[in-house]
């Protein structure tokens, strides 16, 4: 009975962590797809636990912004894309894999910089 008990407690201690897993997990992202991004960056959020790139694209005529969640701020600075790399109006292409919902949005791939530089994390 005191196994069961034991087993029972340590389980219990981990429930707390079982949302985190579920965040990280990636699924609502379609990774046999790839979108190119090529567009205007109208803000980089350099901040835990993920970095996000908004970059402004013509879609259909019409202005959207598309929302690439990037990896942790310390990945992403190994990388050479600090805080300080990817700036406000910069003209940049993104590849991402999209959002599974249709929703204008993705997980980071790689970035090709004003410069002609392509940049991935590692």
């Amino acid at each position: 009975m005191r196994k069961l008990l034991t087993i029972f407690l340590f389980l219990v201690g981990l429930a707390p962590a079982f949302p985190a897993i579920a965040h990280h997990s990636g699924a609502m992202f379609d990774r046999s797809k790839t979108v190119t991004l090529e567009g205007v960056v109208k803000e980089y959020k350099f901040a835990a636990p993920h970095t996000w790139i908004q970059v402004v694209i013509q879609q259909g005529g019409a202005p959207v912004t598309w929302a690439v969640e990037g990896g942790a701020p310390a990945r992403m600075k190994a990388a050479n894309l600090g805080p300080d790399v990817i700036k406000v109006g910069d003209k940049v292409t993104i590849r991402a894999h999209p959002l599974r919902d249709g929703r204008f949005g993705g997980s980071f791939i790689d970035i090709k910089l004003p410069n002609g530089e392509v940049i991935k994390p590692l």
